[in-house]
């Protein structure tokens, strides 16, 4: 995007570009364009208007049309492991398919906790000063693990695709998944096995310093378990071909598809990991083609998520973000039973610690000054800090840009020019800076006396940045989407390391608004009001 400036300079267009790009990925990674779009919706995006859809829709289809083209692979798929299905499902197959639910549920709930456990560790004991050979010593700790293991040692496409084909498709059975009767036993011991060393070996390696991810282990190791419940419910059909829940399955046909187990089962995982639902089933459909298993795709992934939700609240995605710190307020959590009913005013920064700017009284070096000493990413400015009537918030960004061209042709104006935000009649523009173009003169304001979950709300619905609280014009406080997450995630310190907002450059005494001082110079200190 670095080398389109109308799309680098603005955000907006930034965040479109990221979902189209995104669902472009998913669709040339499943064969799923519309499963892209979908997921582009329900994982990735803040704000998803229909224009946004638009462009993901156009994005994906030519990824998809693009790689159809090329066909790769040779085969004429979109993926390695594209399958076709070509028999449906029975009654009591509902059964094992909500067992497969729960096993997506559990798998995805102890994989976050153990994944996180893991990452707070490796956070506090590092192995080593840098990342090379603890990503070199997993490697080889898993290449040891994985290769005496043939489920393991395949490559990942590879093994998905064999456990979602059916027998009848598998020109090679070098897994031995097409095994009669008793013969299969081994087979499943491997299966369960395989999948619980997958487990931890995930659990370890997501999150080091490599292009991994966790959809494609999580379809592998949901397909294993799947596959061997699928094999499980086989034998039993044909030992005991009469038992009644079998009473619907004609004589010399195939009554149960153990691929359709493995698809079933990666779609739980897949869903008690991340969380996500409809692009899930429409991922899965997509690869399958089969219109048929839509209905037991979607019954698994429900309770998978249901599952998961019961064992930790936040998916795979989101429990990273947490992890990390960064201040992510989900507009579609209904957690209105955790916020504080609170007015904002008791949670807010008062002016009194506030960095704020007066309307006059500068220069284009004391405002350099300031950008300088004090790492904020914005101001709210005033009158006078006597009235304290707000007149806008200036960000760090443009206040800088301001000055530096102010500097440069074709005003070229000297670092001890006048600088202010407000009109003054008597001004020479010519020889003096106006920097209220430059200063968003209308910032999302609210009363001091609203409630903390209406700020909370608004914070989530508009995906704001920071909150101006007023009273009758007067400026009483700022609340910033930090101070919010933080209110929310039961933070007791607000310090500066990794994840802290409200800095203090000065101690407690330095409570002073920034503005001209008797001797004519600025005086400092006060906290900062964002982050």
């Amino acid at each position: 995007m670095k080398l389109f400036s109308n799309v680098n300079s603005n955000e907006a267009r930034k965040r479109e570009v990221l979902s189209a790009a995104a669902a472009a990925g998913i669709s040339v990674a499943f064969g799923s364009p519309i499963g892209g779009v979908l997921f582009s919706l329900e994982q990735l995006s803040y704000y998803f208007p229909d224009k946004t859809m638009w462009q993901s829709f156009v994005c994906a289809m030519v990824a998809a049309v693009t790689l159809q083209a090329f066909n790769p692979f040779r085969t004429g798929k979109l993926v390695l492991y594209q399958v076709t299905y070509h028999s449906g499902w029975h009654d009591f197959e509902m059964v094992p398919f909500a067992l497969l639910g729960i096993l997506g549920g559990l798998y995805g709930g102890l994989f976050i906790k153990v994944n996180m456990k893991i990452a707070e560790w490796r956070r506090s004991y590092p192995l080593f000063n840098g990342p090379i050979l603890e990503v070199i010593l997993i490697t080889l700790v898993t290449a040891l693990i994985n290769f005496p293991i043939k489920f393991m040692r395949a490559q990942a496409s590879e093994l998905v695709y064999i456990l979602f084909a059916e027998c009848a498709d598998l020109t090679d059975d070098t897994l031995g998944l097409c095994k009669s009767g008793k013969a299969n036993t081994g087979v499943v011991a491997l299966l369960l096995i395989s999948a619980l060393l997958g487990f931890f070996l995930a659990s370890v390696t997501f999150g080091l310093p490599i292009p991994a991810g966790i959809i494609l282990p999580s379809m592998a190791i949901g397909a294993l378990y799947g596959r061997a419940v699928g094999l499980i419910v086989e034998v039993w059909q044909i030992a005991h071909p009469n038992f009644i829940l079998f009473a619907s399955c004609e004589p010399d046909i195939p009554c149960v598809t153990p691929g359709t187990y493995a698809i079933i089962g990666a779609a739980s995982a897949l869903g008690g990991a991340t969380r996500m639902t409809v692009s899930i089933v429409v991922i899965m459909f997509e690869l399958t083609g089969a219109l048929t298993y839509v209905l037991p795709i979607m019954i698994a992934v429900m309770i998978s998520k249901w599952v998961g939700d019961a064992l930790s609240k936040r998916g795979i995605y989101e429990s990273w973000i947490d992890f990390n710190g960064y201040p992510f307020l989900d507009n579609r959590d209904d957690n209105s039973s955790t916020i504080p009913d609170v007015p904002a005013s008791q949670v807010m920064t008062r002016i009194e610690d506030l960095m704020v700017i007066t309307a006059i009284g500068h220069t284009i070096r004391s405002l350099r000054t300031l950008l300088s000493a004090h790492p904020f990413r914005g101001f709210p400015v005033i009158d006078n800090p006597r009235d304290a009537l707000l007149l806008g918030y200036i960000s760090r960004t443009e206040l800088a840009f301001a000055l530096s061209s102010a500097l440069s042709n074709p005003r070229n104006l000297t670092l001890d020019t006048e600088a202010y935000f407000s009109h003054q009649p008597l001004s020479d523009p010519t020889t003096s800076l106006d920097l209220r173009p430059w200063m968003d003169q209308t910032p999302i304001t609210l009363n001091s006396r609203a409630s903390f979950q209406l700020t909370v709300s608004m914070f989530q619905r508009l995906g704001l940045r920071y909150v101006l609280f007023v009273d009758r014009g007067t400026l009483k406080g700022l609340l910033t989407k930090k101070d919010v997450w933080f209110i929310l995630n039961g933070a007791d310190e607000r310090g500066e390391n990794g994840v802290g907002i409200l800095r203090e450059p000065g101690g407690a005494e330095e409570t002073g608004l920034l503005g001209p001082s008797l001797d004519g110079e600025e005086s400092e200190g006060g906290r900062e009001g964002l982050g």
